[in-house]
């Protein structure tokens, strides 16, 4: 019922889908089949700005079975949810491609050297345009300028003596400039036939209005009007070029500073593996590697995939994957993970997760689909970015005709329209989110700290309330028996064997701790004829021939045992911190074995961090309510729920979220994987189950709590960092519009030159990435 879903098989030679669906409208309800949805990221090459993530949205989201649609203008990539049977992967590729822009291969894995080759690749293009345009733009500049400041011009292109010669040249040299900028212009005016003008229109129409003025110019000047030579205008749009060309470089140059955190995760391992074949040691290269290949690993070579060790021992240095820089210890029988590093001895382990398998590969995954998520921050960005060029357009023509009507000359409102349409900047907004989001995500990387989306990474920066689930979360999750109290002179180590033998079938944390210590003393287990689990309560069984139950004094209760002087001994040791576990045999309490779980060592300094900033911290178990609040007192919690189900650990969360408070939920276990997602932001620790990490929103590689506070306070920068690029983003185009179109010269101030206005739109987008750059800084 929660989920509001219907699950029906039928036997479709009698009924078929509808005659279900009608049947659920006459009872009052409406019923729709769903849809398996396939999931693909499409790399996308041509987008410059905020106004071409939106041109692309709009083309995808037109599409008949397309689900959602996520376009990142830092990472170019789109993310496209779609119905595979009403669409084809082919299909959207081409909305893509029509709508101006290019669909690269989406299916192939593209590997970080070629990436890195791409992205070289666009850089060099990107300096030897603007290179070969400056050099064309320097002389072009000065030749215009020049002589109005003083400075002498060759003699034989004195503007004077020849006037059309003089132009010409500035005409030569600006179409050079042209030619290096010509992406501007191709897909400006491509995007503008479209109906979904983008930055490269702007500079587009602003550059041909300064050309088209300039060759009417030199046109007057061929007809013998020869004081048209000091309207050119040649140089604004060789100038404009230039420096928009290298804003761009630098942009992209930055743009590939904040993917270098994913980028060093990808080439953690190795290119190849060495494996034993036939007694042989071979060398293969990685994908190769099939489960089960018994590899080699020798001092100082990285582990190329996930497995187990088989032979050998060594330390292995982890810390590029959990932050950790103290080397594990590894032998026979311990997990070993592809990308770590081999420190001092040689060892064989069984391959057992390979390819996208590997826990490499998922974090690779999980921080991609991270960096390409949108945070609903941006949501304000997005909606401007849509409306944004058009407006600037409209503005920019107004504000000319104005200008012109009001007696201006031709070439004033000219160069207030130019200006308008230069120093409007939508790709300021369009980096100002996800630049941060990339930056952010792949810090949090470096401390082991993986944020799965944008949407995480903004509301983890509000969390007020932080629950920690006790066993293996505050507590090393290995519990050990401290006490055993017998009554009526019942054997101590007796009442252990019966205790182990019961919970031999058990997979409790705490019944293994007895199950240890019993094999710890020796002790013979007896024959267990039947065995039943008892959620949250304990278990029964027969050993021996007698009925035997273990458990929490709930179950005592529940079955009318005479539990007497046993619950003051049970309340004393709860007290201590230790979970009472009481044994009965043929309906008589014979005793009761306290089982304490060790506190991690860094767990109070954890929660005094978390208070350090505002949280309050609540602990939630499914122990009783002394042994809770012990536990509370001794790390400094502020909150202990106690007596907690497991199915009710997600009702408690629910419960707090009721009071008003943002609740982050930071657990390990299956039986939390329900809290983890009812909670605002769900925590999963490294050393817990797939199912946990599933749920969460934000797993921690290590099982150390002072990674939440990192969380927390990487989310904090971020999002600060966010507001400050929007700020920024906004204010810039807020007040540079306005004094381009004139304001501060109507009430007696300066006209803002073309050239300046170039300058400040190049300027903006650095800017906004530069500072996401500054995230790079972050230390927990």
């Amino acid at each position: 019922m929660a989920q509001e879903k219907l699950v029906v098989k039928f036997d479709e030679s009698i009924i078929v889908l509808k005659d279900i669906e009608d049947a659920v409208y006459k009872a009052g309800y409406k019923a729709e089949e769903i849809k398996e949805t396939r999931k693909v990221t499409i790399p996308i090459e041509g987008m410059t700005c905020a106004a071409c993530v939106r041109a692309v949205e709009r083309a995808l989201t037109r599409l008949p079975g397309v689900a959602a649609v996520q376009v990142n203008l830092a990472t170019e990539k789109a993310v496209v949810e779609y119905d595979g049977e009403a669409m084809r992967l082919s299909q959207i590729k081409q909305a893509i491609n029509n709508a101006g822009y290019k669909a690269l291969d989406a299916e192939r894995e593209i590997s970080v050297d070629e990436d890195k080759i791409r992205k070289e690749k666009e850089i060099r293009t990107m300096w030897t345009k603007f290179i070969f345009s400056a050099i064309f733009a320097a002389p072009l500049f000065y030749l215009a300028m020049g002589p109005m400041v003083g400075l002498p011009a060759p003699g034989f292109l004195d503007m004077d003596i020849y006037p059309l010669r003089f132009a010409l040249t500035q005409l030569f040299m600006a179409i050079s400039v042209m030619i290096a900028g010509y992406r501007f212009y191709t897909v400006g005016f491509s995007s503008l036939f479209r109906r979904s003008p983008n930055m490269d229109s702007l500079v587009a129409l602003g550059t041909s209005a300064a050309i088209i003025y300039g060759l009417f110019a030199v046109y007057k000047i061929s007809q013998g009007e020869t004081h048209y030579v000091h309207d050119l205008y040649f140089e604004s749009a060789g100038i404009i070029i230039t420096l928009i060309l290298l804003g761009k470089t630098l942009e992209t140059v930055s743009k590939g500073k904040t993917s270098e955190a994913i980028k060093k995760l990808m080439g953690l391992a190795p290119k190849t593996a060495t494996v034993i074949q036939e007694g042989d040691e071979i060398e293969i290269p990685l994908e190769e590697v099939e489960v089960g290949d018994i590899i080699v690993v020798k001092p100082g070579e990285k582990i190329p995939v996930d497995g187990a060790v088989t032979e050998g021992y060594t330390s292995v240095d982890e810390s590029m994957l959990t932050g950790e820089s103290i080397p594990v210890e590894k032998t026979i029988g311990n997990k070993v993970t592809g990308g770590s590093i081999n420190k001092n001895g040689s060892i064989r382990f069984k391959a057992e997760k390979v390819g996208k398998d590997t826990a490499l590969a998922q974090i690779i995954k999980l921080m991609e689909d991270a960096q390409g998520s949108k945070a609903p921050i941006a949501k304000m960005a997005d909606i401007v970015a849509g409306y944004f060029v058009p407006i600037v357009m409209v503005i920019a023509m107004i504000s000319g005709i104005l200008w012109y009507v009001t007696g201006e000359s031709l070439v004033f409102a000219m160069s207030i329209f130019i200006s308008v349409l230069v120093i409007a900047c939508p790709c300021a907004l369009g980096l100002a989110t996800p630049t941060a989001i990339m930056v952010g995500t792949g810090k949090g990387a470096d401390y082991g700290v993986l944020i799965k989306s944008g949407e995480a990474l903004e509301t983890a920066h509000k969390i007020d309330t932080v629950v920690l689930d006790k066993t293996g979360t505050i507590t090393e999750g290995k519990p050990v028996v401290i006490d055993i109290v017998t009554y009526e002179g019942f054997d101590k180590s007796r009442l252990l064997a019966i205790a182990a033998s019961a919970e031999k079938g058990s997979e409790h944390p705490l019944g293994e701790a007895i199950v240890k210590e019993a094999e710890k003393q020796n002790l013979k287990p007896f024959a267990v004829e039947t065995f039943a689990a008892i959620p949250g309560h304990g278990i029964e069984a027969v050993i021996d021939g007698k009925n035997i139950l273990m458990g929490n004094i709930k179950l005592m209760k529940d079955r009318n045992l005479n539990i007497g002087k046993s619950e003051e001994d049970a309340e004393r040791l709860a007290k201590e911190g230790k979970t009472p576990m009481y044994i009965s045999v043929e309906g008589e309490i014979t005793g009761i074995i306290a089982v304490a779980d060790i506190v991690k060592e860094s767990s109070e300094k954890a929660i005094a961090n978390l208070h350090a900033m505002g949280i309050e911290v609540v602990m939630i178990t499914g122990d009783n309510k002394n042994t809770a609040e012990a536990i509370a007192k001794q790390v400094g919690i502020d909150r202990a729920l106690a007596d907690v189900l497991p199915q009710d650990k997600a009702e408690q969360i629910s419960l707090l979220q009721k009071e008003g408070k943002k609740v982050a939920m930071v657990g390990d276990g299956i039986n939390d994987a329900p809290a983890l997602a009812q909670a605002d932001i769900g925590i999963a620790i490294g050393s817990g189950t797939d199912v946990a990490m599933e749920s969460a929103d934000i797993v921690l590689m290590r099982s150390d709590l002072m990674d939440v506070a990192t969380a927390i306070k990487l989310s904090k920068s971020t999002i600060r960092n966010i507001k400050q690029n929007l700020f920024w983003a906004f204010f810039y185009n807020s007040v540079g519009i306005p004094v381009a179109a004139g304001l501060l010269y109507a009430f007696g101030g300066p006209k803002l030159n073309p050239m300046i206005a170039a300058a400040a739109m190049s300027f903006s987008s650095v800017s906004v990435v530069s500072n996401a750059l500054r995230l790079k800084g972050f230390k927990p």
